[in-house]
């Protein structure tokens, strides 16, 4: 035999106390009073705030050298920082025929990364201490204008800690914007890495400015 469940006799008034009505280009918020409703226009922002205080959410253990963690409508970006150091790096300048070599000194870059993505790439002359610190274009090959780079059938890691090295251990190519990336060699990048081949230090000097760390937090693509 089935059993009725248990229906309350009378259910309480739970009357509404605020509605948000979202437009193509604003938010209202109707909030009902007793004997009336007041309308006005709130922000978008000020909602998500009020919604996300509700929340709990950390970003766990994060990568050693890391500049900064944001959270964007594409995901989680960190921010990490790669030192002065001198590189081996391959270009693959012919399909199926060897690369060409160069051990290149490189100056600090800083890696904007999601797990799995390709990262997008900017350099330094120091570690960053505050957002108005410039930046420069990356002195790389497979970087476009706005610094992301180019991964062509190269798989990155989902762990964000080993994308720097999976950016390094690929083949580079004559793609992306080779130019106006040196001010001695403003039309190949690649000339630059010639003329670099076995020395010692990157010249700082010849770094071609990009913008400004505040710009690349503010950076979601």
């Amino acid at each position: 035999m089935k059993t009725k469940k248990a229906v309350p006799q009378k259910i309480q008034a739970d009357p509404i106390q605020l509605r948000l009505d979202f437009h193509h280009e604003s938010v209202m918020m109707t909030e009902f009073l007793d004997g009336g409703h007041k309308v006005r226009m709130v922000s978008a922002l000020d909602v998500a705030h009020a919604l996300a205080s509700e929340l709990s959410f950390s970003s766990g253990l994060l990568p050693q050298n890391t500049l900064w963690w944001s959270n964007t409508s594409s995901g989680p970006v960190i921010a990490l920082y790669e030192p002065p150091r001198i590189r081996k790096i391959a270009l693959q300048v012919q399909a199926f025929k060897e690369p060409k070599r160069f051990t290149v000194p490189l100056p600090g870059l800083i890696f904007l990364c999601r797990p799995g993505l390709p990262p997008s790439i900017f350099a330094v002359k120091s570690r960053p201490t505050k957002s108005s610190d410039k930046v420069f274009k990356a002195p790389l090959c497979n970087i476009f204008e706005d610094g992301r780079s180019c991964p062509g059938n190269h798989k990155y890691p989902s762990r964000v800690e080993d994308i720097i090295e999976s950016f390094f251990i690929s083949f580079f190519s004559s793609t992306g914007d080779l130019q106006d990336r040196s001010k001695r060699f403003p039309k190949s990048v690649v000339e630059l890495w010639e003329s670099l081949d076995k020395e010692k230090e990157f010249p700082l000097e010849d770094m071609v400015q990009h913008g400004t760390v505040k710009d690349l937090m503010e950076f979601t693509k």
